[in-house]
């Protein structure tokens, strides 16, 4: 199976570090324009050194609408966005208390990048791309949207299940243009220092029940993710829409 991107253009958020930044890289080498954008400057220095001259960086907050539509129309200036990677999100460096515990914004900031900002991105590239009558949206949620969150953060868990209904309602809306949305449930990745911490949080007998607990009793990483982006981008998935695949080595 051969996955090419040749003139596409694709926008990755989050794309400072982990699986934003391992999706970017893969469509940089398969020939596509890549706008990568985060909040994490330093990060996306290293992601343009790392992609090459096929792609452009941008400091983005995604839960800036007038910034997300600025910088979407920056970047399909010339032709629409063929694929949309809703990457960005994470927990804004909060770790599991008791729910009286959580404040408004707390709850608020999570919710911010990993729902409103898919939203937002979505929004901005869907006339584009129903006017190319053609076009790939791919969300990145987590088992946490699908189980619990091992990180037992109450508004990560829902928001990543919120972002899935948002995934199956945009397949229904924007499926009449040729426009495919589906989903990547990555399970646990050692892919940033949020996910470093945690994972050191476990100790060695929990490091090891977690590994023991997945089928094909390993870690997986950061490209095993972007992976599976490629496949819901390229020709091979042209069929699928409104899924939600899960790529976390087997549960």
């Amino acid at each position: 199976m051969k996955i090419a991107f040749p003139g596409k253009k694709v926008i990755v958020t989050g794309a400072g570090h982990g699986f934003g930044r391992a999706i970017a890289k893969d469509f940089a080498d398969a020939g596509a324009g890549v706008w990568a954008c985060d909040l994490n400057a330093a990060g996306l220095k290293e992601t343009r050194e790392l992609c090459g001259a096929g792609c452009e960086v941008r400091t983005l907050d995604v839960a800036d609408r007038s910034a997300v539509q600025a910088f979407v129309a920056e970047a399909a200036v010339d032709r629409a966005i063929d694929v949309l990677v809703n990457n960005a999100g994470g927990v804004r460096g909060q770790v599991g208390r008791p729910i009286e515990e959580i404040s408004e914004a707390d709850w608020h900031s999570i919710f911010d990048v990993n729902v409103t900002g898919a939203f937002y991105c979505s929004q901005a590239v869907a006339a584009g791309m129903k006017r190319a009558r053609a076009g790939r949206i791919i969300n990145i949620s987590s088992r946490a949207g699908l189980e619990i969150s091992l990180t037992g953060i109450q508004a990560y868990a829902s928001a990543k299940a919120a972002q899935i209904g948002l995934t199956r309602q945009l397949a229904h809306e924007l499926g009449p243009w040729g426009i495919t949305v589906n989903n990547v449930a990555p399970g646990f990745v050692r892919s940033n220092p949020t996910t470093e911490r945690q994972w050191e949080s476990y100790g060695a007998e929990g490091q090891r029940k977690l590994v023991e607990s997945i089928a094909l009793k390993r870690l997986g990483a950061p490209e095993d993710i972007a992976h599976a982006v490629m496949f819901f981008a390229s020709d091979f998935a042209g069929w699928i829409t409104g899924q939600i695949l899960s790529v976390d080595g087997g549960k």
